[in-house]
């Protein structure tokens, strides 16, 4: 199965903002499914060094680690 998952939200809204993130690496990944990431609108600023090492959504890991595994395990992610 191939999965897309499609983040709008940036750092107005940092548990939204993870949300992609965490299915993607931790959930499609992890149960052996194709997947990417497309960043769209807000989602953007998630990529700007200060903005991503900063984000941390409720009950999710920080967005900083989610990009580490989705980099290490070469999960496309698209802008």
């Amino acid at each position: 199965m191939e999965v897309l998952y499609i983040a709008a939200s940036g750092q107005s809204d940092r548990t939204r903002a993870s949300i992609p993130w965490h299915l993607a690496v931790n959930g499609s990944f992890e149960a052996g499914q194709s997947t990417g990431i497309l960043l769209a609108g807000d989602a953007t600023e998630v990529l700007k060094p200060d903005v991503g090492d900063a984000l941390e959504g409720l009950g999710i890991p920080p967005i900083r680690e989610l990009m580490a595994k989705a980099r290490d395990n070469a999960i496309p992610v698209f802008v």
